[in-house]
């Protein structure tokens, strides 16, 4: 909610289920689901990124804010943006998404084990990269919609490499890119300070429309406890990543 918002008890967000100004959609408790097949994206690539930023610890952040409440005018400075230094815990985000095929074939397209998937063969999704540091340009994964008809449901989700659980450290967000139609953007925007990892949103082809629900669920364990939660029933071992 806006600053001036407050100012006017009762008067509530207008813009949560989008954006005019930056041509998106956002997916949010109350606005959870959006149709593709409504929205005209159903050819070409789906591109689906995740991007992150450290965020400042809470002791900083109180800081901050007591310091604005004795300085009323700071409300209206920006906060400057810290670059990642040595000082600084690098988070590893990985981006993922299990698969169920209409013949019922089921995977996991993902960096840990190098499984990056095929674009123009079962599964019809690939990853690009692993971004290890919060580049702007982040992690991506793209989905063919030429063969949406293969496709029975996705789950994406956001899981941390090196098993510190630290979302409560990053600002985190998956942005689709369909290939006609405004992006949609889904903000990781809740505290789970012991998570490791969280299923952010899926995609399930009902009755030829493709429905993608923000779920932004965050579990204390893995892949498997992400499996279990959605019922995919696949068997997981320990995986590692590349040194490259």
């Amino acid at each position: 909610m806006a600053f001036w918002d407050s100012l006017w008890p009762g008067r509530e967000a207008q813009f949560e289920s989008g954006n005019a100004a930056t041509n998106s959609i956002v997916l949010s408790k109350r606005h959870a689901t959006v149709s593709l097949t409504k929205q005209g994206a159903l050819t070409g690539n789906l591109r689906v990124n995740l991007s992150w930023r450290m965020r400042t610890s809470d002791i900083e952040g109180r800081s901050r804010q007591s310091g604005r409440l004795l300085r009323p005018f700071k409300l209206f400075q920006p906060d400057v943006v810290q670059a990642h230094t040595q000082g600084v815990v690098n988070v590893d985000l990985d981006l993922g998404c299990m698969y169920e095929l209409k013949d019922g074939t089921k995977g996991v397209v993902q960096p840990l084990g190098n499984l990056i998937g095929d674009l123009n063969a079962p599964p019809y999704i690939r990853l690009s990269g692993d971004d290890r540091f919060g580049a702007p340009s982040g992690e991506t994964v793209y989905v063919n919609l030429d063969q949406r008809d293969q496709i029975k449901r996705l789950l994406f989700f956001v899981y941390i490499y090196d098993q510190t659980p630290a979302f409560d450290r990053t600002h985190a967000k998956v942005t689709l890119y369909p290939g006609n139609g405004p992006r949609i953007e889904i903000e990781l925007d809740e505290r789970a300070p012991q998570a490791r990892s969280c299923a952010v949103f899926t995609v399930e082809n009902i009755k030829d429309e493709l429905i993608v629900r923000r779920e932004v669920k965050f579990v204390y364990g893995f892949q498997s406890e992400l499996d279990r939660l959605y019922g995919w029933g696949m068997q997981w071992g320990r995986g590692y990543k590349s040194r490259a």
